[in-house]
């Protein structure tokens, strides 16, 4: 069962980082945008067997984004 989570990415002078709110503690950060990407999905992939171990449910995915203009 495949779940879909909203990924925020943020760009930085030299990087880029990516996270996941409904996952705290699953990150990426890496010189392109795609590696990070590439990077954060492996990180999604691995991320449920922890909580699982634990006993403890792998949150289902909650939030969403949206631009607002000013």
């Amino acid at each position: 069962m495949s779940q879909r989570y909203l990924v925020a990415v943020e760009q930085a002078p030299h990087s880029y980082a990516a996270y996941v709110p409904d996952l705290p503690g699953v990150v990426a950060t890496r010189k392109t945008r795609e590696e990070t990407l590439e990077e954060l999905r492996a990180a999604l992939r691995m991320h449920p067997a922890g909580p699982r171990e634990d006993g403890i449910d792998v949150p289902q995915s909650a939030s969403s984004a949206d631009y607002v203009t000013v």
